[in-house]
């Protein structure tokens, strides 16, 4: 039976990455790793760019090139933080692009979720917020694992299952 659920999961998280990827990168028309970057930036601006990749799994040396990219495309720019430490941030063009992608990438979530009906949905919710707090201990990086995630909606009347995790790990 477990491996039924096992298999079960894994397709139902594949096919729900596909939605969000594709929503953000095609509102957004970046890579998987410029949406990422453009979401983070939005909840956490002035990150340096070895700090930002790390956020988005790349090597410094990517995230420069990446950032390239967002900036020559007009989403994001760069400012001296002092030394050898370059903050990035989003422009208005950015921060709109960012409204796009999470909007985009909610929207095929929410038609699926239309299946379920209210007490299903609560029931998820506390499952997800279960399953989450377990991968966190597997992963250890809330930035790592929310990294596409519209942080505000997650935490508005409620606490965020991974940063709680997080918290309660030491590690805020």
């Amino acid at each position: 039976m477990h491996e039924r659920l096992g298999n079960l999961l894994g397709a139902a998280s594949l096919a729900v990455t596909d939605l969000v990827v594709a929503g953000a990168t095609d509102a957004g028309r970046v890579s998987t790793s410029g949406a990422a970057a453009l979401i983070v930036l939005s909840a956490a601006p002035d990150l340096g760019v070895t700090e930002l990749g790390r956020r988005v799994g790349l090597t410094q040396s990517a995230a420069a090139r990446m950032v390239d990219g967002l900036q020559a495309a007009g989403l994001v720019r760069r400012r001296s933080g002092g030394g050898r430490v370059v903050h990035v941030r989003l422009t208005p063009k950015g921060e709109e692009a960012v409204r796009g992608m999470l909007a985009a990438r909610g929207a095929p979530l929410a038609e699926v979720l239309t299946v379920l009906d209210d007490d299903e949905r609560e029931t998820l919710t506390g499952l997800l917020a279960k399953l989450l707090t377990r991968l966190y201990e597997e992963i250890g990086d809330s930035d790592v694992i929310c990294r596409l995630c519209d942080r505000r909606c997650c935490t508005a009347g409620a606490v965020c299952p991974v940063g709680q995790a997080e918290r309660d790990a030491g590690g805020v």
